[in-house]
């Protein structure tokens, strides 16, 4: 709240974002750096499912972020971070409430910490009238997280280099039916493994189909994570099922929403999942809208 003409007081309102999930439809390792990073060559594209976040501008500066994460301290929250990374560049000392209001799984690898902190950069820069680029929310979103760029920039793409550079991309906007088997997979872990390959060939020229390509990763969190193993297995008795990011989640294609819906229907209660439909355009773009 804060004090308007004649001592009245003024109710901000509430805005609510989504914060979509993403598929990388696949994912290659194509080396590692001299500063422990890999170079990557992966396509992403976005769902039209992922977690809710809202937004009340506060007079006081103060971040409020609720509810609270098991294990997670609130500086460590990316949502929280996001915001704090913004305050420097606010004209005025104000601050926000913003509840996440979750339904993707931690270490799923679908990137619900990530499209928080994307959707929570993009909402800000407006609510606090910011002004500033897509371009320098995504440097900023990237010290959060190799993902948050491609959140902020919004739209499918074959990203290279540690997933800062784009390409626009165009893939299919498929029906997909999700997985996730009950297991948090370390993104740390697996990057840091051994048995991790970490030599696939650049692609060379246009890809035509994604399908023919795979992720570096899967065979490795398979081998650690044996429920992720069986989640894809049995996923593969409906379609050609393969690993999203570092894991744990496994998703198929299906050329109708009906098809993919038979399948969630028959899904074990060890398991949970959801079907979503693949968009080329983040739907938080189209939601950015809504504010002033």
């Amino acid at each position: 709240m804060a004090r308007g003409t004649g001592g009245m007081t003024r109710i901000y309102p509430i805005y609510t974002l989504p914060a979509p999930a993403k598929l990388n439809l696949f994912l290659h390792i194509t080396g590692r750096r001299h500063d422990g990073y890999h170079e990557l060559e992966t396509l992403f594209q976005f769902l039209d499912y992922g977690d809710e976040l809202s937004f009340q501008v506060l007079a006081d500066d103060v971040v409020e972020v609720t509810p609270e994460l098991p294990e997670v301290p609130l500086e460590s929250h990316l949502v929280y971070r996001a915001a704090q990374l913004l305050r420097p560049y606010r004209k005025q000392p104000q601050g926000v409430r913003i509840h996440v209001d979750k339904h993707l799984p931690m270490g799923g690898g679908v990137g619900g910490g990530s499209s928080n902190a994307a959707t929570t950069l993009l909402a800000l820069n407006r609510l606090w009238q910011l002004g500033l680029s897509t371009e320098e929310l995504a440097d900023l979103g990237l010290s959060l997280g190799a993902d948050v760029p491609i959140f902020v920039h919004g739209h499918a793409a074959l990203a290279r280099g540690v997933g800062e550079h784009f390409t626009p991309a165009f893939p299919e906007q498929a029906w997909y039916v999700v997985v996730h088997p009950g297991v948090h997979v370390s993104t740390a872990e697996i990057f840091q493994h051994p048995d991790l390959p970490r030599n696939t060939p650049p692609i060379q020229g246009p890809i035509e189909n994604w399908q023919s390509f795979h992720n570096d990763c899967e065979n490795l969190v398979c081998s650690v994570y044996p429920q992720v193993a069986s989640a894809r297995q049995w996923l593969l008795n409906y379609a050609p099922s393969r690993l999203t990011g570092t894991g744990a989640c496994v998703f198929a294609s299906f050329s109708t929403k009906t098809a993919a819906q038979q399948a969630l229907h028959a899904l074990p209660d060890s398991y949970r999942g959801f079907v979503a439909r693949g968009v080329n355009q983040s739907p938080v773009l189209s939601a950015l809208k809504q504010l002033p």
